[in-house]
């Protein structure tokens, strides 16, 4: 490493968000950024570990140690060669990861102050992308085509990979615009689309064909190709079957999410399409990330008044002794969104949805106690009998989704992303895209 003893003498230091004050009245990144000298400074204090935990935790298999080295000595175009051979699609990690190499960092389990890895991640892509390192590449065809059913972040990384391979790849989406979760699951003040479009711009420069407004029946998938990877995400949202589901108010959390991204797009939706927030009282139902999204939206739709229930306990903040290194540590995460203004409360559980001229107006909630499993495994849910009325007009379910079923398929049709694992993270499934590319790709040379 240029600077060995960096880390004795480096304090971290994020780029942190935008005023509270600001941000709020637009749909902007959150996000700032450090000016490259304090960057340069961050990426030195990266220890170059005997073994590298933030390595191993990567679902990619990035390798920090390396790239922040060349981040630090100013070698950018360096930097940008090493994650790139790990990392398709580093500027949508560097935006959305919850960072899990930074998780098992030794300055994160030693003094609770781990290298800024994904903000320098981000740096260096946008770096490259500024300097012109970023440039399409041809590539020798083989003769073979293969459909990507999807282009979400594993679809898209299968893709750019078999791409690379030779192959002619065909990317359907039955959506109006490519991107999948990205585009539609991923409010902008996260991930702005442009980043998106200008990846999209290099790979059709590569060879990669698009497709959009094509819904395809997996059971009868398209002819003419030699293999498929269907990477369809997991489109069914997980509903809350109680009493007064029918009434008015009551949305899927992508529906608004979804929306919200499309209105920012220039589409238009009638008054009585609207999924708005403005001047009401939301209900956000689900603790994740998903959640906190909505949060974040409800805000700059001037929403009334934001309230997140979850039905499991209030995690511990900072540390949590039940889930110690290398498990994924379960702990209070305050996002940008919460911090916009949110009551939060825990271990409540839905009872039924009221309302008023057929429109939702309220919900029962009651409290709930989880004891310990005398058969171990997933503690047990107790009600304990306190209920409350909390007011809500809009209530928008965030509860995760269910994996979907898939057919029998042929020996040349293969999974990738959470369509095959359940919902899971945008690191995980670009790895998910890029191991499928490999099979694909090793079936294929077989055949």
């Amino acid at each position: 490493m240029g600077n060995p003893k960096a880390f004795l003498t480096v304090p971290r230091q994020e780029a942190g968000y935008r005023p509270i004050h600001d941000r709020i009245l637009d749909f902007g990144e959150v996000e700032q950024t450090l000016n490259t000298s304090d960057r340069k400074l961050q990426a030195s204090r990266c220890m170059d570990c005997g073994v590298p935990f933030c390595h191993w935790a990567c679902p990619l298999g990035n390798r920090p140690p390396e790239f922040q080295d060349a981040m630090y000595k100013g070698k950018w175009e360096e930097a940008y060669t090493i994650l790139s051979h790990t990392n398709d699609f580093p500027e949508f990690t560097g935006r959305i990861c919850p960072a899990l190499c930074e998780k098992s960092c030794v300055l994160k389990l030693s003094i609770d102050s781990p290298v800024t890895i994904r903000e320098d991640e981000a740096a260096v892509i946008e770096a490259a992308f500024r300097e012109g390192y970023v440039k399409p590449q041809q590539y020798p065809r083989n003769g073979k085509r293969v459909a990507v059913i999807g282009s979400g972040p594993a679809g898209l990384a299968a893709a750019n990979q078999l791409n690379r391979r030779g192959y002619a790849v065909t990317v359907f989406e039955k959506l109006e615009y490519v991107g999948g979760l990205l585009r539609f699951g991923i409010p902008n003040f996260k991930l702005n689309k442009a980043i998106i479009d200008r990846r999209i711009r290099v790979m059709e420069q590569e060879g990669v064909v698009f497709q959009t407004n094509a819904d395809i029946d997996l059971n009868h998938l398209p002819e003419g190709f030699d293999a498929y990877c269907i990477c369809t995400g997991t489109p069914q949202a997980r509903d809350l079957n109680i009493p007064g589901r029918e009434l008015k108010g009551i949305h899927f959390a992508l529906e608004m999410l979804g929306q919200q991204n499309r209105v920012l797009a220039g589409q238009q939706f009638s008054k009585e399409e609207r999924v708005s927030a403005k001047g009401k009282h939301v209900l956000v139902i689900g603790g994740g990330d998903t959640g906190s999204d909505c949060i974040g939206t409800s805000h700059r739709q001037e929403a009334a008044s934001v309230t997140q229930i979850e039905i499991m306990p209030q995690p511990p903040m900072g540390h949590n002794p039940a889930t110690p290194w290398p498990q994924w540590p379960i702990v209070l995460k305050t996002s940008s969104s919460h911090e916009e203004g949110c009551t939060r409360r825990w271990c409540l559980t839905s009872n039924k949805f009221i309302g008023k001229n057929g429109h939702v107006c309220a919900v029962e909630v009651e409290e709930v106690e989880w004891l310990p499993n005398p058969e171990g495994g997933r503690p047990i849910m107790k009600p304990t009998g306190k209920k409350e009325t909390l007011k809500a007009d809009l209530v928008l379910l965030a509860m995760g989704f269910l994996k979907p079923q898939h057919p029998q398929y042929a020996d040349n049709v293969f999974l990738a992303g959470d369509t095959a694992t359940g919902a899971s993270l945008v690191v995980r499934c670009i790895a998910g895209g890029r191991k499928a590319a490999a099979d694909i790709d090793a079936y294929l040379q077989k055949k």
